[in-house]
């Protein structure tokens, strides 16, 4: 059997890519990142510097932006999917 077929929804695969160009990450393809698995930690492994430049890569592209010290940002940084989200509402406002 071949890895999972993750169904990404509207904006995720737009949003993985912008992830795995913005971070360098050479090891990660966007199709790679689960919509549900975890950025930080153990899922995808990124760090709070990853964070940061995510934030303004993600502002640079969509005009939205994300303080670093949002209360919220460990959920709205949980998991590609609800990154996604929150931007979709944020362009949408």
């Amino acid at each position: 059997m071949g890895a999972p077929i993750h169904v990404m929804q509207a904006g995720e695969a737009e949003l993985a890519s912008l992830i795995v160009e913005s971070l360098h990450l050479e090891d990660v393809k966007p199709e790679d990142i689960a919509p549900e698995a975890p950025l930080f930690g153990t899922g995808l492994g990124l760090d709070s510097l990853d964070m940061l430049e995510l934030s303004m890569a993600i502002e640079q592209k969509y005009g939205v932006k994300l303080r670093s010290d949002d209360p919220d940002n460990e959920k709205i940084f949980a998991t590609l999917r609800t990154l996604a989200r929150y931007l979709q509402q944020s362009r949408a406002s």
